[in-house]
């Protein structure tokens, strides 16, 4: 909790500098970040490394790398495309002392082979398909956290991509989704 409350810290001192979250939301951190992102524990519970596609401002990734401290061989890999969220995420990454990397970069372009890949509020599903395309095709499983939206995502997403997949209701918000991907590959 002493992590995840110094996490706290630094997102609302950097987010008076530059948009990370919405600000109306930071008043209900505990629950609409902290706790929507480590809900996903409970569906990957063996699950050791994870990847975090535009990690952005740390969520679920920063969260999960602090509930993740300490276990034997657990790792997070932060992707962003954008420096100056980098920067944050190593800010974050340093001062709490997480097993989490800090990679700058393109997420489809990268080979990191994990446990879960996972991603929240970076793209429509069928693009965020794409960029999670390289780690579903060495194993890893989906976990994508997703808005009210999420059923139209994936029928709209299945005209492309030939998913097996199935969504579950988020326990921080029952408007809330969470798109478990079992198996992917481009639709014929």
């Amino acid at each position: 909790m002493a992590d995840l409350a110094v996490f706290l810290d630094r997102l609302t001192e950097a987010n008076a500098v530059m948009n990370l979250v919405g600000p109306d939301s930071l008043p209900d951190f505990w629950n609409r970040h902290a706790f929507d992102s480590a809900q996903l524990l409970d569906l990957a519970p063996e699950a050791r490394t994870w990847a975090d596609l535009g990690a952005g401002a740390g969520f679920p990734g920063v969260v999960l790398a602090i509930l993740l401290k300490g276990r034997a061989d657990a790792h997070v890999w932060l992707i962003d495309s954008l420096q100056k969220r980098c920067r944050f995420l190593q800010t974050v990454v340093d001062e709490l002392d997480l097993p989490a990397t800090v990679v700058w970069g393109r997420a489809e372009e990268q080979e990191i082979k994990v446990d879960v890949v996972t991603a929240r509020a970076v793209a429509p599903l069928e693009k965020l398909l794409g960029y999670a395309q390289p780690y579903l095709k060495f194993g890893a499983q989906g976990l994508f956290l997703k808005g009210e939206k999420a059923e139209a995502e994936l029928q709209e997403a299945r005209k492309v991509w030939q998913v097996d997949a199935d969504l579950s209701v988020s326990r921080s918000d029952p408007r809330g989704r969470i798109l478990t991907v079992r198996t992917l590959r481009r639709g014929s």
